[in-house]
């Protein structure tokens, strides 16, 4: 017996339903009753969809047998990251010579083979270590240039560190967000390695400031960390450059605790909020290391590299361990790229740091019975970090949390087709018609210098925006109105149960990942869509105007 008979369920109600299912026999068995049934097109639809999506996340793709022509030049890359025999990548090279032959393809190719052997040059002597007093003798001191800094190399290095930034006195979701990925990154990594190259397991350390930063530690504990390290001042009610800076800088460097017996922090992560992106770039900048902001994602594992400055020897490859890797939206909006931040001769790039989109990562069950250790940082704070006071501010009484809704509507620049006033009134008359439902926006519509008339001008605000720089939302139903779908809005909500895409070009990106594409004018689907809602018929009206 089938846990979900399909026809004893309406149409409307069987999106969620279906893509909640992960077995593949279950989703066949599914679709045998609703052919004997009612034999819904819509639904069964809906349900070799689910099949096809589980289908393709199962297929393993096997090199040597693959057709390249079926394959993007993503997922080629995705391929040969893992293979380490370089026969079969260069046979993958003649294949996709003799076929397509697209030049970013072979790139990827090319370059897996340099990762595995080398750059194929004569093997050059190692490099010499030069001090940078002596190799830039022109400057007044060895760090006058950045170019120029001489990190410390075969150091100790420890734990993953995460800033959990508060509000109003209470962690804010990221930071729990983050604890909750540390937790199982670190998990992970000490079954992995082992922990610590002395094999000790490594940590996950949050790092509290504020005037209640004591107060959140039992917490902290509950949602991840092993250990929370807290700085407690009643000048620190706000964020404040300087002394956050500071003081998070001397816990990861200067601060002398038994348990803190390394030179710095191994990885270091931030929230990507505005504090958190002000925070991040000062505490890795003064930390000599670098830093990948807006991160979608993270994972640990190794690295094999062949570029000299890295390896410190021409012609020869590397694995390095215990890389995190970093991806983010690149800056065209269309591609991901993953961010290494790998040490090379007489130069450590530690603690590496990321900054991560809030909602990127499930937010966990708090374990109050979780067992922590808590410490207090107390030093003296200097009047000088204190020069600028706050005398006066204003406070919303409320913001707009798009995050908890069932639905989600969104509209992008394609409001301008017509006239972005209407748009926008089309869009909000949409989202009224369900009992729980979020008005959401892409970035476009929030930089464009639309002149926005009536009522709808008090929905133009960066707090609706979803995407990096935005929101993160993962509602049943995301209607995505005159959107293309660039990476930047993708990463907002391309974890939606399902997402119905209108669009008047055929070739939007955001066609790829959508369940349902509407080629149309949001100015006349729109309407219809409402008027179906308020009717009832939403799901018929849907799969004839997507052509499902």
């Amino acid at each position: 017996m089938v846990e979900i008979d399909p026809t004893e369920h309406d149409i409307a109600d069987l999106g969620p339903e279906v893509n909640s299912v992960d077995d593949i026999d279950e989703l066949e068995a599914m679709l045998a009753l609703e052919e004997e049934g009612n034999d819904r097109p819509p639904v069964k639809t809906l349900i070799e969809s689910r099949i096809e999506t589980l289908v393709d996340e199962d297929e393993e793709l096997d090199p040597e047998n693959v057709d390249l022509t079926e394959l993007t030049i993503a997922d080629i890359a995705n391929m040969v990251r893992d293979i380490d025999d370089a026969d079969i990548v260069r046979d993958l090279v003649e294949r996709e010579n003799d076929g397509k032959e697209r030049k970013g393809a072979l790139t990827q190719l090319e370059s897996r083979i340099e990762s595995i052997e080398g750059t194929g040059d004569v093997e050059g002597e190692e490099l010499e270590y030069v001090p940078p007093e002596q190799q830039y003798p022109g400057l007044d001191h060895p760090t006058a240039d950045k170019q120029y800094v001489e990190g410390l190399s075969d150091e100790r290095y420890r734990d993953m560190w995460v800033y959990c930034e508060t509000q109003q006195g209470k962690l804010i979701d990221v930071s729990k967000e983050m604890l909750g990925k540390a937790r199982e990154l670190m998990d992970d990594y000490n079954e992995t390695y082992g922990g610590d190259e002395d094999g000790t397991p490594e940590d996950v350390v949050a790092v509290i400031i504020g005037e209640n930063a004591d107060e959140l530690a039992d917490q902290a504990v509950a949602y991840g960390a092993d250990r929370v390290v807290y700085h407690v001042d009643d000048r620190l009610s706000r964020f404040r450059h300087k002394p956050y800076t500071e003081i998070y800088c001397h816990l990861c460097r200067d601060w002398e605790q038994e348990w803190r017996n390394y030179h710095e922090p191994r990885y270091n992560i931030f929230p990507a909020t505005n504090n958190g992106r002000d925070l991040s770039a000062l505490v890795q900048g003064e930390l000599d290391s670098g830093l990948a902001s807006d991160c979608s994602d993270l994972y640990i594992e190794e690295a094999m590299i062949s570029n000299p400055a890295k390896t410190g020897n021409p012609g020869n490859s590397k694995e390095f361990e215990r890389v995190l890797h970093m991806p983010r939206p690149d800056f065209s909006g269309f591609e991901y790229s993953t961010i290494l931040c790998i040490d090379k001769p007489f130069r450590d790039f530690h603690p590496q740091g990321a900054s991560v989109i809030p909602g990127t990562f499930d937010l966990p069950e708090p374990d109050h019975d979780r067992d922590g250790s808590i410490v207090e940082h107390d030093i003296e704070l200097p009047a000088d970090w204190f020069q600028i006071d706050v005398i006066d501010h204003d406070q919303l009484e409320a913001g707009v949390d798009l995050t908890g809704h069932e639905v989600v509507v969104a509209m992008g620049r394609g409001i301008d087709r017509v006239d972005p006033t209407e748009g926008l009134e089309l869009g909000v008359e949409l989202t009224d018609q369900f009992e729980d439902a979020g008005f959401g926006l892409s970035r476009g519509v929030i930089t464009a210098s639309y002149d926005f008339g009536g009522h709808v001008e008090q929905y133009v605000s960066e707090e609706r925006q979803i995407g990096e720089s935005g929101q993160a939302v993962e509602p049943n139903l995301y209607i995505a109105a005159g959107i293309s779908g660039a990476i930047q809005h993708k990463v907002g909500m391309d974890e939606s149960e399902t997402i119905i895409a209108i669009n008047t070009d055929p070739e939007a990106d955001i066609r790829e990942f959508s369940d349902y594409f509407i080629e149309g004018d949001l100015f006349e689907v729109l309407p219809t869509l409402i008027d179906a809602l308020d009717a009832g018929e939403f799901q018929p009206v849907l799969a004839e105007a997507s052509g499902d």
